[in-house]
């Protein structure tokens, strides 16, 4: 990583989630001034304290559908950089809470870019929303950028709505300014430390935990999986680069290789090789609410622009998060392993 960040106020929304833990972490490795904002982590063990992230920053509770709030953190920090990642990041909450979760991801969205708009500070931002924004087809080649988007179930449609916005708030009130506004669609993410609820990763490290076989609903699922590294540091490469070049902010695909878009069942296989210990998996498929079974991102764009190229493969990717949830299952040093981790993954991307 590059002195860009060393002494540079950054806000960083949606910091105590698992993405926001883990990039907590490489910014104040990267000496900068983290101020984050972000709902409460639950109650139940999480990464952001697990890991500590929280006692090198400003660690600020807030909710982004809060616009005064907000503002208020804008006006006391005057941050100079500001990645939005605060959101309902769920596909089967949103179903329950599909309210809450537009409150979240478009008006949060809303909020954030009219903070950044009555700001004088800021000069580089990102908002990060999902590979699910596309109108998903169900085709055999990776979504573009110039793809149609519609997302089907709450969440994915909300994220849509999300990048509509940033589009709207750059061309209306962010075009000819002294700032670069861009958005980052991720693919899943994998990675020591998460704790989420209809997840694959975490309902496999549940099941290993525990000693009990892993249950798959949808096995031959095609999903772009890629370690949580893998996004961030494209995040923080988009937002250093568009900063000083603002030619290079855009609508960027942040995803792996093609040959590792797996299946569910491959992923889990790999998983519990890693894992060793006799751990298994059956498929009981269930009658749930709709999810793409298809899904994959073309990230030509991103490479050609900013540079930015996968650095693990996805067995190594498995084989990072089984060594970070031994370490949590034997009580050890989290905060090292996972700096470690960090200081792995970037002297592989040098």
């Amino acid at each position: 990583m590059s002195d860009f960040y060393k002494n540079k106020t950054i806000l960083l929304t949606g910091h105590t989630g698992f993405k926001g833990a883990w990039l907590s972490l490489m910014l104040q490795m990267a000496g900068a001034r983290v101020i984050g904002y972000a709902l409460k982590p639950p109650a139940e063990e999480n990464l952001f304290q697990l890991s500590g992230a929280g006692e090198g920053m400003t660690d600020l509770e807030g909710d982004i559908r809060d616009y005064q709030s907000l503002k208020s953190v804008f006006d006391k920090y005057q941050p100079e950089l500001v990645i939005h990642m605060a959101a309902q990041p769920i596909v089967r909450e949103s179903y329950e809470n599909p309210v809450y979760t537009y409150e979240t991801n478009v008006m949060g969205t809303v909020h954030l870019l009219e903070c950044v708009r009555n700001s004088e500070r800021v000069v580089s931002v990102l908002n990060v929303t999902t590979d699910k924004v596309y109108e998903n087809r169900e085709w055999n080649w990776g979504y573009r950028e110039i793809d149609p988007l519609d997302g089907y179930d709450p969440y994915s449609n909300s994220k849509s709505c999300s990048e509509l916005v940033t589009h709207s708030y750059k061309k209306s009130f962010f075009d000819g300014r002294n700032m670069a506004v861009s958005t980052a669609r991720a693919g899943n993410v994998i990675g020591g430390g998460d704790f989420a609820k209809d997840r694959i990763i975490p309902d496999c490290v549940r099941a290993a935990l525990a000693k009990e076989e892993i249950i798959l609903r949808n096995p031959y699922s095609i999903r772009p999986f890629q370690h949580v590294l893998e996004p961030l540091t494209a995040y923080l490469a988009i937002v250093e680069q568009q900063a000083e070049e603002a030619h290079k902010q855009g609508y960027y695909n942040v995803g792996p290789d093609e040959e590792d878009c797996i299946t569910v069942g491959e992923l889990t296989d790999l998983f519990c090789q890693s894992w060793g210990e006799g751990l298994s998996w059956k498929n009981l498929c269930e009658e749930g609410p709709h999810e793409a079974s298809f899904l994959k991102l073309d990230c030509s764009l991103i490479k050609a622009r900013i540079g930015w190229k996968p650095a693990w493969k996805i067995g190594t990717a498995v084989e990072k998060t089984v060594e970070w949830t031994k370490v949590y299952r034997e009580r050890g040093d989290i905060r090292s392993c996972m700096e470690c981790q960090i200081k792995e993954f970037l002297g592989k991307k040098q």
